[in-house]
């Protein structure tokens, strides 16, 4: 299954959007509840406990933890997850159909495998339509 269908189902913050607003999750978040409503969900890209932390405590619906080691991600999802049990945790970055048993975990939701939209071999093809002639 997936957690979005497309962009316009979820605001999503990374770190840019974060740095437009001087740096501040608790602000970027509160920003976008505004602009998306109640409604909408909340995605926070975090690479730190304490970002991940922060995001939660602001208010976010689900916070991504990005370019995760395995056994980093579990520890810091099951920090996450006991002070912040209705947040989502969301494992992304270089996950692989290889690597994503090391990544399962009761505290992780979702894993995000980039593999799944780009990345793919591609088969180059046209249609030539050769004119008859009279």
């Amino acid at each position: 299954g997936t957690h979005r269908l497309d962009l316009s189902q979820m605001v999503m913050l990374k770190d840019n959007h974060i740095g437009a607003v001087g740096g501040s999750i608790e602000g970027a978040v509160a920003m976008a509840r505004t602009a998306a409503g109640f409604h909408q969900k909340i995605e926070v890209e975090c690479s730190t406990l304490a970002d991940a932390l922060e995001a939660a405590r602001a208010g976010a619906d689900v916070v991504m933890l990005d370019n995760y080691e395995p056994k980093l991600l579990k520890m810091d999802a099951r920090n996450i997850k006991s002070e912040y049990p209705h947040v989502l945790i969301e494992a992304s970055g270089g996950i692989t159909i290889h690597t994503m048993l090391d990544y399962l975990s009761e505290h992780v939701d979702v894993l995000s495998m980039g593999g799944l939209t780009q990345g793919y071999d591609t088969v180059d093809f046209s249609l030539k339509v050769e004119m008859a002639e009279f």
